[in-house]
C-alpha cells in the first residue's frame, strides 16, 4: 500500500492563510483537511475521473447539507418503495395514509422525490413536510411535482451520496414493496444496523392489506439465512413487518417513547432518556442485559464529562453501561424494554 504524503509546510501554511482570509472560524482544522486532502489528490496525480468522482460528491453533500440544515430539529422518516406503483394502487393509497399521519405528529417525511411511492409519500406528507433526494438518470423524470413546487429537492449524480442523505438525517424508516433499488436500501439499513454502523432506528417494512411481499424475505431467511448460519436468529427482529398504518406509525413514533438518543464515551455507553428509571427497573434491566456488558452494570447517573464539556444534553436522564461492543446489533432490544419501563412517558413524542 502505498505510503500517505505529508503536505510542505508552506502549504499547509497556506491553507490556514486561505481559512483566515475567507474567514472560517468554526471547525477550520477540518475544513483544512478537506482542503489538505484535495492538493494531495493533486499531488498524488489522481487520474482525472477519480477527481471528478471526489468533486462531484463533495458539491452534492455540501447541497444536500444545506437543504437539511433548516429543519434539523424535526424529526424525519425516510419511505423507500417503487418508482412504479400507479396512483390507484392499494400501495400508494396505503403510503398517502401512512404519511399524512406522520405529518399530523410532527414528522417530515424524506423519499428520492420520484414517482411511484415517492410521489405518495409526499402527498400524504404535503409539501412543508416533504424533501427529497432525487437521482440523476438518462431514463427517469425530473422531481415529482410535489417536491418540485416548494424547491425542496437536491438531485445527485451518485447513488452513494444519495443514500448517504436518505438514510443520515432520518429517525425512522419505512420499505413498501419495490425493486432492485428498494431491496438494496432495505439491506443497507438491516447492514448498518447490524454492524452498528448507525443508530438504532426503528425500520418498518409495510405491505398492503394482506400482502405477502414481505413474508417472502422472512420465508428466505428462516429456510436459508438462519440455517446456513450467515444472519443470527434474531437478525429481522429489528424490524417490524405490517400491512398496518396504525402499527408502522406507532412503530415509529414508539421507538422514542423514552428513549431519546445515545453516545459512545470511550468504551461507554450513555443512553438519554425521556423519564428517569427507578432503582427496581435499573436492576431489572441489569438481570434482563447482564449478556450486553463487557464489565460493570447499568447505572443511572448525571452527564459524563465529556458530555458536560460540550454541553450535550445535560437535563436529560441517564443510563451508563459499558456494553460490550461486539453485541452492538442488539442495542435496539435494550432501547424497547427502555421504552416499555413503567416510568416511561404515556405518549411518544417526536424523537
Amino acid at each position: 500500500m502505498a505510503e500517505r504524503s505529508t503536505l510542505p509546510p508552506a502549504v499547509t501554511d497556506g491553507i490556514r492563510r486561505l481559512l483566515d482570509e475567507a474567514g472560517v472560524v468554526e471547525d477550520a482544522d477540518l475544513i483544512a483537511r478537506i482542503l489538505a486532502t484535495g492538493v494531495g489528490m493533486g499531488l498524488d496525480r489522481a487520474d482525472r475521473l477519480d477527481l471528478k468522482i471526489t468533486s462531484a460528491a463533495l458539491t452534492e453533500m455540501r447541497a444536500a447539507f444545506q437543504l437539511f440544515a433548516p429543519f434539523r430539529g424535526v424529526p424525519k422518516v425516510t419511505v423507500f418503495g417503487s418508482a412504479r406503483t400507479a396512483p390507484d394502487s392499494p400501495l400508494y393509497r396505503l403510503t398517502v395514509e401512512l404519511t399524512a399521519a406522520l405529518a399530523a405528529r410532527g414528522w417530515m417525511t424524506v423519499t428520492g422525490a420520484g414517482p411511484g411511492i415517492m410521489q405518495a409519500a409526499a402527498e400524504g406528507a404535503g409539501p412543508t413536510h416533504s424533501l427529497g433526494v432525487s437521482i440523476r438518470l438518462p431514463f427517469e423524470e425530473k422531481p415529482n411535482a410535489i417536491i418540485a413546487a416548494h424547491e425542496r429537492n437536491v438531485a445527485m449524480k451518485y447513488f452513494f451520496t444519495r443514500k448517504l442523505m436518505l438514510v443520515k438525517e432520518s429517525s425512522g424508516f419505512v420499505c413498501l414493496p419495490g425493486g432492485f433499488g428498494t431491496l438494496d436500501e432495505m439491506f443497507e439499513l438491516l447492514t448498518l444496523q447490524q454492524t452498528g454502523k448507525a443508530v438504532p432506528t426503528p425500520i418498518v417494512l409495510l405491505d398492503r392489506p394482506g400482502g405477502a411481499f414481505w413474508a417472502g424475505l422472512r420465508r428466505f431467511a428462516d429456510e436459508q439465512l438462519i440455517p446456513d448460519g450467515v444472519i443470527s436468529a434474531d437478525d429481522l427482529d429489528r424490524v417490524v413487518m405490517t400491512d398496518s398504518v396504525d402499527a408502522a406509525v406507532e412503530e415509529i413514533t414508539g421507538f422514542y417513547r423514552n428513549y431519546v438518543s445515545l453516545r459512545w464515551v470511550g468504551r461507554r455507553l450513555v443512553l438519554r432518556l425521556r423519564s428517569e428509571p427507578t432503582d427496581a427497573e435499573v436492576s431489572a434491566l441489569n438481570d434482563r442485559f447482564a449478556d450486553l456488558l463487557a464489565d460493570g452494570a447499568i447505572e443511572r447517573r448525571g452527564p459524563l464529562k465529556a458530555e458536560r464539556e460540550d454541553e450535550d444534553d445535560l437535563a436529560a436522564p441517564r443510563l451508563v453501561m459499558t456494553f460490550a461492543q461486539r453485541r452492538v446489533g442488539d442495542l435496539h432490544h435494550l432501547i424497547r424494554a427502555v421504552n416499555a419501563l413503567p416510568s416511561a412517558p404515556a405518549e411518544a413524542r417526536p424523537a
